[in-house]
C-alpha cells in the first residue's frame, strides 16, 4: 500500500483550507491517506469542545471518509509503550496522543506527515514528511 499517516495538525490544515494544507497536497497525491484512531479522537474532541453544529460535524465526517482509519490493537499498544520509553530515554517528553500517532506510523512502517516535527523528537526510526 502506498500510504501516508496524516497527523492531526496537517489534517486540520487540509480541513480548514489553511495555506499550510496546500504544502502537503503533492505529498498526498496518489497516496492513501491514513489516520490514527488517536487523530480521529482528537478531531472529535475539537468538534465537541468548539460546540460545532450538526452541519459542521457532518462536513468533518465527510472530509474524513476518504482516509483509512487505523484502529488500536494489542501489538500497537506495545509499540506505544516502546515509543514512550525510547523518547524518555532520549531525554525527550512525548505527549500521549503523539506517541499513539508515532507508534501507528512505526508499526505499519508509514511515513508520518506532520507540521510539528518537534513533537516527535526522540522517536527513533520515524520517517516524517514535514514542511513546518
Amino acid at each position: 500500500m502506498n500510504a501516508v499517516l496524516v497527523d492531526t495538525d496537517v489534517f486540520s490544515f487540509l480541513f480548514k483550507g489553511h495555506p499550510f494544507g496546500a504544502l502537503y497536497d503533492a505529498d498526498l497525491h496518489g497516496k492513501t491517506g491514513a489516520l490514527s484512531f488517536m487523530t480521529v479522537a482528537e478531531l472529535d474532541r475539537w468538534a465537541i469542545q468548539s460546540n460545532w453544529g450538526e452541519t459542521r460535524k457532518n462536513w468533518l465526517r465527510l472530509f474524513m471518509e476518504p482516509f483509512t482509519m487505523i484502529v488500536y490493537h494489542r501489538a500497537l499498544c506495545k509499540k506505544w509503550a516502546e515509543v514512550m520509553v525510547s523518547a524518555q530515554a532520549s531525554g525527550y517528553r512525548i505527549e500521549c496522543a503523539d506517541a499513539w500517532i508515532a507508534a501507528t506510523a512505526l508499526f505499519y512502517n508509514l511515513p508520518l506527515m506532520t507540521h510539528n516535527r518537534s513533537d516527535y523528537r526522540g522517536v527513533p526510526g520515524l520517517t516524517m514528511i514535514s514542511h513546518g
